[in-house]
């Protein structure tokens, strides 16, 4: 699958401290994704050391095109798990 970088994502990725190279790892290869049910995106979820990052992107076809990504807990995600926002993929 390609990936599909906006100039935006880029800039978000920079701006908060993340490695591309990294965040490109875990969109293509994390086993852990969730569905948004608030925003419709996909999510890939990973650790960048030293925090665990979430990505949203979108699919189509043979491209994935991330669209922003930031840090997260897990206690965050169990509570969006809990309230129906996100499932499992």
């Amino acid at each position: 699958m390609r990936i599909l970088w906006t100039d935006y994502m880029r800039y978000r990725a920079t701006l908060r401290g993340f490695d591309l190279e990294m965040v490109e790892r875990i969109v293509r290869y994390s086993t852990e994704r969730y569905l948004d049910h608030v925003t419709g995106s996909h999510i890939a979820v990973g650790p960048h050391e030293p925090v665990l990052i979430m990505i949203a992107y979108e699919t189509e076809n043979d491209s994935m095109t991330p669209i922003t990504v930031h840090a997260t807990t897990r206690a965050q995600i169990k509570a969006r798990l809990k309230s129906g926002r996100f499932t499992h993929e």
